[in-house]
């Protein structure tokens, strides 16, 4: 299996694995969201001397799903996603819509028609690039999170419905690393539609709130999942957040319901003590 298809290659991860895939020989189709950022990729592929075949596709736009289907992909990355930031009795409707949109539905019914082109071809593999927070939770990303965990679900049902005519399917669970994405979830604020006056929190004083990763580790393990080179259903970088990762998955069966009333949690109050673009650093 040689011809890849990378959404979201554009910026973050889908831009460098795309890169890095090409280098390795593939034949690659980086994906990005608008025709403004086409030109803009074929130029940075030039300039890394690798060959991408560079093409518009929203996940949002039915055209651009249908179009996808002539290219023949062996090779599917779902990376394109978006994250909303704010509480989850804040965020407008409109905005929750879109998140789901991009990062759930749009990719799914992208799925759809290239999985059953594999399933034909008796071969494929379909990487759903999820997060750390498809297995936990944050303040004020729960909404980003609910997607996450959706794309989970999705994942392994596909996984399991899948098995049988040939087709792989792995997840990649990147943590917090900085490249700009998640900084960028906690100024969606800005442009919502809604009554200020009405939000429990002033979201000019919240940041993200967690100290974030160089992310290399996560544009290897992107490049190995897709290129097959590693067969691990999930993989969540940076490693050394594993461990922490699963006791947070099994803390809501111990969890009370009066537990902490009436005081801020400190996962809460770290947004209000972080400094955007903190790294770990720092």
């Amino acid at each position: 299996m040689r011809k890849v298809l990378i959404t979201g290659s554009g910026t973050g991860f889908g831009h460098e694995v795309a890169m890095r895939l090409a280098e390795k020989g593939f034949d690659v189709v980086a994906a990005v969201e608008i025709w403004a950022q086409v030109q803009t990729l074929k130029r940075q592929a030039a300039e890394r001397g690798v060959d991408l075949q560079v093409e518009k596709l929203d996940v949002t736009d039915a055209g651009d799903r249908r179009k996808a289907l002539a290219w023949n992909v062996e090779i599917l990355v779902n990376n394109a996603g978006v994250g909303e930031g704010g509480a989850t009795v804040d965020v407008p409707g409109a905005n929750m819509r879109r998140q789901f949109e991009v990062n759930v539905i749009g990719p799914l019914l992208l799925t759809q028609g290239i999985a059953k082109q594999m399933v034909k071809g008796g071969e494929g593999r379909i990487v759903w690039v999820s997060s750390r927070e498809g297995l936990n939770t944050n303040p004020f990303t729960g909404l980003y999170a609910a997607s996450k965990h959706a794309v989970e679900a999705i994942a392994e049902t596909m996984a399991n419905e899948l098995q049988e005519f040939g087709v792989e399917v792995a997840t990649v669970n990147p943590g917090p690393f900085l490249t700009g994405f998640n900084d960028r979830m906690f100024q969606t604020w800005t442009g919502w539609e809604d009554d200020a006056s009405e939000r429990l929190f002033d979201y000019s004083k919240l940041a993200f709130p967690r100290a974030q990763f160089d992310p290399e580790p996560v544009y290897a393990t992107m490049t190995a999942v897709a290129a097959g080179e590693v067969d691990a259903y999930r993989n969540l970088e940076p490693e050394s957040m594993l461990e922490e990762t699963k006791r947070l998955i099994e803390a809501p069966w111990s969890r009370t319901t009066k537990a902490g009333l009436g005081k801020r949690p400190a996962s809460l109050q770290a947004s209000f003590d972080m400094r955007p673009e903190t790294s770990v650093s720092d």
